[in-house]
């Protein structure tokens, strides 16, 4: 069968890469009016940032890192997540200092890499836009960060989201919450699934976000971790919710919803899609938190130890954009083709070509000396606007024919013209963002 990629990663071809590049400049654009400056990290680290951010038990850690040592012998993983190693980058370059920005607010897009089973729309690499805001305790940097998101599918035209809140609390409600769900599900065992059996005494928490049916039915009586929040978190998190209500977000509480990384804690959130495309399926397309604490578990000041942010799957936006029928755009045509006839003209048409891209102008050619009827056809094909001709008699008397591919017009002009005033001659034939269907 000869080579193939490996499972899990996809080729972003030409037709397909047009839809990702737009979507990151639509992230970059509404980054921008946060204030929020993009970062980038190394694509693997050494494996205690990722243990010590995410935690040990997680399934990241346990079952899905790539992980090896390195010549030097250095225990090195490929980034399964980033915001453990943006915080890292933060702490070690100390980017809390007076002269940076405070909350420190970064943005990321990149790949990431997990061995998980892959599936529609989970891949080993995949692909995330995430933010983390770094330095603020106000809750009013929870709901900027989700406003942000929200914006985010707003501009790339995906409407059927809904916005799900729920709280975690410091780390010392937690661990009651923690007890109290380890004491309720220890009856129900025999009942669980094997991954929330394992899950039980190393991270029960996860036990709410199983998938399972027979575990969705047993935590359904299962505590609200809403009910163990200390005075300070019960109050953080209305703060949260007053701030969302100022700013006419409409939002559901889940006291369910967890985060499988360990250093979530306070606020947490998942952006669901339910966009006529997923055929009646609740999808998330975003989710994040609040991560006080990380900070000074790399070691940085206390003074600068709140977080708050999220990423996205680049992956399932372009899905989502699809299955609300969002269009998207395809590979560009050319501004101009180059119709080079018989050998002789080699020269010439090159000449010609790079004055076209000189000029600003995308530009092809053809580079097989075929007949003048096939040259055309590509250019047709490629949309070009604008056909400039020459061939063995074009060339003796130092001419070029030039063809308006939309209304047909042919003229012939002067290669001396041509190259003293490419813009002023060439230019008024190509239009900006033409939309015509091109005329053969």
């Amino acid at each position: 069968m000869g080579y193939q990629k490996p499972k899990g990663t996809a080729d972003i071809l030409p037709g397909e890469v047009e839809k990702w590049q737009y979507v990151e400049t639509v992230a970059r654009k509404v980054f921008k009016r946060y204030d929020i400056h993009e970062v980038r990290t190394p694509m693997f680290e050494h494996i205690e940032v990722i243990t010590r951010g995410v935690g040990d038990t997680t399934d990241i850690v346990t079952k899905e890192m790539y992980d090896f040592q390195d010549k030097g012998g250095r225990h090195i993983t490929l980034r399964p997540e980033n915001t453990a190693p943006l915080v890292r980058s933060y702490v070690e370059n100390k980017l809390f200092g007076p002269e940076h920005q405070n909350p420190f607010k970064a943005f990321y897009i990149g790949p990431m890499f997990r061995y998980e089973r892959a599936q529609f729309g989970r891949f080993r690499q995949f692909h995330q836009i995430g933010i983390e805001m770094i330095g603020s305790a106000n809750p009013a940097i929870d709901v900027e960060g989700i406003l942000s998101a929200l914006d985010f599918y707003r501009e790339l035209g995906v409407t059927h989201t809904k916005l799900v809140i729920n709280s975690l609390g410091t780390r010392e409600c937690r661990m009651e919450y923690r007890q109290a769900l380890i004491d309720y599900l220890e009856p129900q065992f025999d009942e669980l699934s094997g991954d929330s059996q394992r899950r039980l005494h190393t991270n029960p928490l996860r036990v709410l976000d199983s998938k399972d049916e027979k575990d969705k039915v047993i935590v359904e009586n299962a505590p609200s971790i809403l009910d163990y929040l200390d005075e300070y978190s019960a109050k953080f998190f209305e703060e949260v919710k007053e701030l969302l209500d100022a700013v006419d977000v409409d939002y559901v509480v889940d006291h369910r919803m967890v985060r499988g990384l360990d250093y979530y804690n306070h606020t947490v959130f998942e952006i669901m899609s339910n966009a006529p495309g997923y055929n009646g399926k609740i999808t998330t397309i975003c989710a994040g938190g609040r991560y006080d604490g990380l900070v000074k578990e790399f070691e940085g000041p206390d003074s600068h130890d709140a977080a708050f942010g999220y990423a996205l799957g680049l992956e399932r936006a372009i899905i989502s954009m699809e299955a609300e029928g969002v269009a998207l755009p395809t590979t560009p045509g050319v501004d101009v083709y180059v119709v080079g006839l018989g050998e002789k003209t080699n020269i010439e048409t090159l000449k010609l070509i790079q004055k076209v891209r000189e000029a600003g102008y995308t530009a092809e050619r053809d580079y097989s000396n075929r007949k003048a009827k096939a040259q055309f056809k590509t250019a047709s094909k490629l949309n070009a606007k604008v056909a400039l001709t020459i061939g063995d008699d074009e060339l003796e008397r130092e001419v070029v024919r030039m063809k308006n591919m939309d209304t047909g017009v042919e003229e012939e002009v002067k290669l001396s013209d041509l190259y003293a005033d490419f813009k002023g001659i060439v230019g008024e034939n190509i239009p900006k963002n033409c939309k015509c269907k091109n005329k053969k």
